[in-house]
């Protein structure tokens, strides 16, 4: 992402006056080897002020720093450093994704020294300090009363391992960057480290530092410095707001722009890590300023997570509408298909897994700009839940039922959606809860995969001062000898009624053994909450089988068995050719001949009866090959069958249909199906299919019609296939190509020629006549026309004989006014004038020709109109 970023560095000066141009600053150290003295090291220390252009009358001569025990026993020594040069830095050119861009100008003003310390244990704490801040700084309440104090640490000993012989992290100096209200921003704010340690970046809050009556401390006081106070909406570590963040890794603050205009201060802090340990922090300072500017960006969400499927919907987050260029790489590595041009990048991935997705733009000024974004592919993600539960006086207990096929699901959020109560929410797996009122209530569990994947699942809860009870069956059937076991679903206490030929009255599972059909009634009792529900036991002394009539059905077919019967029990034999013999309707697929019986039981009653399924073969049929067919042609349909009856569909473009060798002689490839029937028995049709593929019709076209003079060469062209062959072969320079050259002499005065057009094996035929005239070159007019509709000699046109180009027809009235002009030779004047009809009358024409030996002639005339 390119940078859109206006840095308005500020650090007062002191005093109302001089305080106003100052734009930031930082302290480095560079480590130069061992001191003048033993048991000393020598340092570079560099103090960077950044200036605004307009205050450089208003630099520092000189920068006093304080050198302070890093263990808080005091300051060691201070050092007054003179101004060691400066650089102006503007912003002349600007990208073009800028529309009205701010001025961007400061100046750089160094401040160098070396220095001897003594090598102690706790290392030094460096600092410096100015006054005053601008007014009306956004973030920072009443900013005009603090100051500002620059801070830097060089290590001592730590852990027993000596780290003084270190150097700071070095800002880069990128500075000349803008930053436009409501808009996508990126600001680099990393460091180098000549000891190549591990640097990591924060916000860190900012420090107030001298004041109006000592804008510049001499010494600096000691540490450790307040912090500046933020203003409501900001914080230290959310300087620019909640939309703004910094990357720990690479120092990068991006985000999308406040929309109030004017200054914010920024405080970075690059802490040091050498093998694990924290071994200095350095800091720096800067005033952004939000300016009245827009741009044109490509802007994409941080990331983009899909636990549904592979397929994904991107657009450019980027709200103007300025962009007409786009470009999506959706970043799947080792092909080169996985790119859009489209708006919206609509890409199905083929695998799951982390890929890079980039999008360029260009807008219509020519802007360019890009991004890129993480893209996390985990299906299949699922949340859900099931709930167990139905009175208000006991809890419902809420089971996690969340799917994920990647990863596993790390993270639960329950509401149970009971806005009294206060244990409503819940993080574990599998919680229980009890409601505070009867009712209906909507439960939502939010469930997170270790892949990141998020889901959704609600439920309706229905909370009654009923229990939960539920039977598995209503109605059922018993022999009037057997006892049969009753079973009801819920918890509590049961009971049972009547309990007359029942046992077990207080249970979930009782058993009864009626001699007659009877309603038996439940009551479940949970905790005060009563359900009731019941259940009829038919009861049959005795019980009937009959099955369908004897059948016939087709070789390799099946026939569902369907008995008609009271029976619960059931067992059929043999069980050859059926899919389960102890179900009620097996389906039967018989390979020969056979008697199926079943005997069937409702308990210890019992019947039986049987079915004989006779089985015989499908008719026969074999047809020929497909075949392929020039457009136009036909083709031999042959096939064998064994049976006693045939059709051939569709038969509208056969011949002989009764046969089975018919004429097929289709337009477009076809497909004929033969079905063959017979008389043992078998229902259904035997078919083969014998596909005909024509191959498209050959368009030949020979040209249009045409007349030349004796001896005037004359281009054929045909089209329509891929070789050709004139006939006859007289004039022709070669008769075995499309294009020709003919030249006939004044022997002929008509001549045809017939041309075969040829794709393959397939041929067709057109033919061109030619007139030919023994003038030489010349245009002929008709010396009348009758413009009435008839088809005949409607329009009035020239006839071109070795004439190659038409130059201009024009006809005229007698009073020489213009009615007609073309240099088409085809067409012609179809005797009105402004769409009007005229009526009879005589009207001049002017022709103008260029011959096929390239002379020009010229023809006049008159011509009649009748009407």
């Amino acid at each position: 992402m390119k940078i859109f970023l206006l840095l308005i560095n500020l650090f007062f000066l002191g005093g109302a006056c001089l305080a106003r141009h100052g734009k930031g600053g930082s302290i480095t150290y560079e480590y130069l080897g061992a001191g003048t003295f033993t048991g000393t090291s020598k340092y570079k220390i560099i103090v960077k002020h950044y200036i605004d252009c307009d205050g450089t009358q208003f630099i520092e001569p000189f920068s006093y720093v304080g050198i302070f025990d890093g263990g808080g026993s005091g300051i060691y020594k201070a050092i007054t450093i003179p101004e060691s040069g400066r650089v102006n830095i503007q912003k002349m050119s600007f990208d073009r994704c800028i529309h009205q861009p701010p001025v961007v100008c400061y100046v750089v003003v160094s401040y160098i020294a070396e220095t001897d310390l003594p090598d102690n244990l706790a290392g030094y704490v460096l600092a410096e300090q100015e006054c005053c801040r601008i007014q009306g700084i956004i973030n920072i309440p009443n900013s005009s009363t603090y100051g500002i104090t620059n801070t830097n640490t060089i290590p001592g000993v730590i852990n027993g391992i000596v780290y003084r012989t270190n150097s700071s992290p070095v800002f880069a100096q990128k500075d000349t960057v803008v930053i436009c209200k409501d808009s996508y921003f990126s600001l680099d704010f990393s460091a180098i480290d000549a000891n190549y340690d591990v640097l990591k970046y924060a916000f860190s809050p900012g420090k107030s530092g001298g004041t109006t009556q000592t804008r510049q401390p001499n010494p600096p006081s000691p540490p450790p410095y307040p912090d500046l106070p933020y203003q409501s909406g900001f914080t230290a570590l959310e300087p620019l707001g909640p939309g703004v963040k910094i990357d720990a890794n690479t120092g990068i603050i991006s985000g999308i722009a406040a929309s109030t205009l004017g200054s914010y201060i920024i405080a970075v802090a690059v802490s040091e890590y050498r093998n694990g340990v924290l071994i200095g922090v350095s800091k720096k300072e800067v005033q952004v300023t939000v300016a009245e500017c827009s741009l044109s960006a490509a802007i994409l969400k941080p990331e983009y997570i899909n636990c549904k499927d592979f397929s994904f919907h991107f657009e450019n987050e980027f709200i103007l509408t300025n962009v007409n260029s786009y470009l999506w790489d959706f970043g799947v590595t080792g092909i080169g298909s996985d790119t859009s041009t489209a708006v919206i990048g609509a890409y199905t991935y083929p695998d799951t897994g982390k890929y890079t997705l980039k999008l360029n733009v260009t807008s219509a000024t020519g802007c360019e700009d890009s991004a890129t974004a993480n893209v996390l592919v985990y299906p299949v993600f699922k949340t859900g839940f099931k709930v167990t539960g139905s009175c208000i006086q006991s809890p419902f207990q809420f089971d996690d039922t969340s799917f994920a096929q990647y990863g596993k699901i790390n993270k639960w959020l329950w509401d149970f959606g009971d806005a009294y109560s206060s244990s409503n929410e819940s993080a574990v797996s599998n919680p229980s809860h009890i409601y505070s009122g009867k009712g209906s209530y909507t439960a939502t569990l939010i469930s997170t995969a270790s892949t990141g994947c998020v889901d959704t699942a609600s439920a309706t809860v229905l909370v009654s001062d009923k229990p939960f009870l539920s039977l598995p069956f209503k109605d059922t059937l018993i022999c009037s000898i057997d006892t049969l076991a009753l079973h009801a679903n819920g918890s509590g206490i049961f009971s049972w009624s009547p309990t007359t030929n029942l046992l077990n009255p207080a249970t979930a599972s009782p058993l009864v053994f009626p001699k007659t059909t009877t309603k038996y009634v439940v009551t479940l009792d949970e905790k005060g909450c009563v359900a009731k529900d019941s259940v009829i036991v038919n009861v049959l002394d005795s019980i009937t089988v009959l099955l369908p009539a004897d059948t016939t059905i087709c070789q390799s077919d099946s026939i569902l068995l369907q008995p008609v019967t009271q029976a619960l029990q059931y067992q059929w034999s043999p069980d050859r050719g059926l899919n389960n013999a102890f179900i009620k309707t097996p389906k039967a697929a018989p390979q020969a001949n056979t008697i199926y019986r079943l005997a069937a039981r409702l308990g210890k009653c019992q019947a039986s009866d049987s079915i004989s399924i006779r089985v015989v073969p499908y008719p026969r049929v074999q047809a020929s090959n497909d075949t392929t067919i020039c457009f136009g042609t036909n083709a031999q349909l042959n096939a064998v069958i064994t049976g006693t009856s045939f059709t051939w569909e569709p038969s509208g473009s056969l011949q002989n249909v009764t046969s089975l060798s018919p004429s097929a002689t289709p337009l477009q490839t076809t497909a004929y199906v033969l079905s063959v029937y017979d008389v043992q028995g078998c229902p259904k049709p035997a078919t083969d299919t014998i596909v005909v593929n024509v191959l498209p019709r050959i368009n030949a076209f020979a040209g249009n019609d045409t007349s030349i003079i004796a001896g005037q060469p004359l281009q054929l062209n045909a089209s329509g296939g891929t070789s050709y062959m004139w006939s006859p072969a007289i004039g022709l320079d070669n008769s075995s190509v499309g294009n020709p050259v003919a030249n006939l002499d004044a022997y002929f005065q008509n001549f045809t020629y017939v041309v075969t057009v040829s794709k393959g094996a397939c041929f067709a035929t057109d033919s061109i006549h030619i007139k030919i005239f023994t003038t030489g070159p010349e245009i002929f007019v008709p010396s009348a026309f009758t413009p009435n509709g008839d088809g005949k000699n409607d329009v009035l046109k020239p006839i071109l004989v070795g004439i190659k180009n038409l130059e201009t027809f024009k006809v005229f009235t007698r009073w020489g006014q213009l009615v007609y002009s073309s240099n088409q030779a085809k067409q012609g004047w179809d005797g009105t004038i402004n769409g009007a009809p005229q009526q009879t009358a005589a009207y001049v024409y002017v022709a103008v020709g260029l011959t096929y030996l390239d002379q020009k002639i010229m023809r006049k005339g008159t011509v009649l109109l009748i009407r």
